[in-house]
């Protein structure tokens, strides 16, 4: 009879704890990895803004190689920029490819083949415990 007292009460306990972990803030649930890449192939390459902001971390980096002088933007001046292009598809065919990736970062090669030349986007995301979000993307033109 003690051990069935202990078996219930041990179930019991198993689920008010699960209960209550159901009921945790889910914010960052869908940002995953390929839902953060994804989001950032449609902006750049069919103007579809939607989503963006999320991804990208409010420190992100944006920086593109011309030339010999590096343009460096922030967060806000990218999804402007994004956004005066909204709904404009870019003509070129895109590539992905992940350069590392493990629990906590990845680099993702995405490469924009244009006639002419290749803009070749170095995006890293991170794990920011609110979800995969971009923290920081390299632009090199060749």
């Amino acid at each position: 009879m003690k051990t069935l007292k202990s078996i219930m009460l041990g179930l019991a306990l198993l689920i008010v704890c699960t209960a209550a972990k159901a009921n945790d803030n889910t914010e960052g649930e869908n940002l995953t990895k390929n839902y953060a890449i994804n989001t950032y192939v449609d902006a750049m390459t069919r103007g579809k803004v939607q989503g963006l902001n999320e991804v990208i971390d409010q420190s992100a980096k944006f920086s593109m190689l011309r030339g010999k002088s590096v343009l460096s933007f922030t967060k806000n001046e990218m999804i402007e920029s994004l956004k005066a292009n909204k709904n404009v598809d870019q003509d070129c065919t895109t590539s992905t490819s992940i350069v590392e990736s493990n629990s906590d970062l990845a680099v993702v090669k995405v490469d924009m083949q244009f006639d002419g030349f290749v803009r070749s986007n170095y995006v890293t995301i991170a794990n920011t415990g609110k979800g995969w979000k971009i923290t920081n993307v390299y632009s090199v033109f060749k």
